[in-house]
């Protein structure tokens, strides 16, 4: 059986709360329809499925600033969106590569915190994200984002894997139901639940 994991929310603690709140104090006063708990919209979703560059992205949000901003604080509060990977479900993610189980990623994700935040986060055992995974799929490479089924495709020709002898763990129902439709047993990894005890 292979594992495929979504990160914010299964593997990555997420909180919508601190970006919008982040983003509020440079000036930026309708950044809550930008973002989702699942899903972005806008700019953000342009870079998250790599239609808009981190440069071009930050040129479209300091048109939404009333002030002069810099790179760094715009990619600071777009990062206040992680707040890290508890050791506890790296230790598990160890566990099952130790144990000869195949582990991969599917992630809606963009550049800009695929080389900070996130980065950093699964560096804090001095390891990166490959420790822990055999493969990563993520939207800005892919083009697409979950829950289309075209991201989905794509893990299966990369990974050489196929649905239904793939588990996948996710914290949105929308992104399980389409995975389940294609074959995948989804396990929905609802708020507070954590993956390492939901593995059939």
């Amino acid at each position: 059986m292979n594992y495929l994991f979504d990160l914010g929310g299964v593997i990555v603690d997420i909180r919508r709360e601190n970006c919008v709140e982040a983003f509020r104090k440079l000036g930026f006063e309708d950044i809550g329809d930008y973002l989702g708990d699942y899903g972005q919209k806008g700019v953000f979703l342009a870079l998250e499925e790599g239609k808009v560059t981190p440069e071009e992205f930050r040129a479209e949000i300091r048109r939404h600033i009333p002030r002069d901003i810099t790179d760094a604080q715009i990619d600071e509060a777009f990062n206040a969106f992680i707040t890290g990977i508890p050791r506890r479900r790296l230790e598990a993610l160890k566990r099952m590569r130790a144990e000869g189980k195949k582990l991969y990623v599917i992630s809606n994700t963009n550049p800009i915190m695929w080389e900070s935040s996130l980065r950093d986060a699964f560096a804090q055992e001095g390891g990166d994200v490959n420790t822990y995974f055999d493969g990563v799929v993520t939207s800005f490479d892919a083009g697409v984002c979950k829950p289309d089924p075209a991201i989905f495709r794509l893990c299966c020709e990369r990974f050489g894997i196929k649905p239904g002898e793939t588990v996948f763990f996710d914290d949105s129902v929308a992104n399980c139901e389409a995975a389940s439709k294609l074959g995948f047993k989804s396990v929905h990894v609802a708020t507070g639940s954590e993956f390492a005890d939901l593995i059939p």
